[in-house]
């Protein structure tokens, strides 16, 4: 059974720095979408960022040129570097995988959820 677990939340100052992790086990990252999500109080859940095979990478306009997403194929790991964070990121941030071969922003594409992991952004 896929298993994703994310590590490495926390809270920061706005304008502060946080790198969240991803293991996966039992899945195979190629061809397939790993992303992140997050979810705020009160909101839906938000497509963040999303990667496949460490090549193709896409994020969601309100992070572009502020977050990265990344992957080690070898520990099978999906990252997600956050820099110049603002209040409105805080939230539970989730990894996600798929082997559907769905649109990669599509929450409804991911059949693979973690746990989540708490950002928490203060002003």
């Amino acid at each position: 059974q896929v298993q994703l677990v994310e590590s490495g939340g926390g809270s920061v100052q706005a304008g502060g720095s946080m790198n969240l992790s991803c293991a996966a086990s039992k899945f195979n990252y190629r061809n397939s979408w790993m992303a992140w999500f997050r979810q705020a109080p009160g909101k839906e859940r938000e497509w963040v960022a999303s990667i496949m095979t460490n090549v193709f990478t896409y994020y969601a306009d309100s992070v572009k040129g502020r977050f990265t997403i990344s992957q080690d194929t070898a520990k099978n790991t999906v990252y997600l570097q956050m820099t110049s964070l603002k209040p409105q990121a805080t939230a539970m941030y989730f990894c996600a995988a798929e082997d559907k071969c769905g649109t990669y922003e599509n929450a409804g594409t991911y059949n693979f959820w973690g746990q989540g992991t708490q950002v928490t952004v203060a002003s």
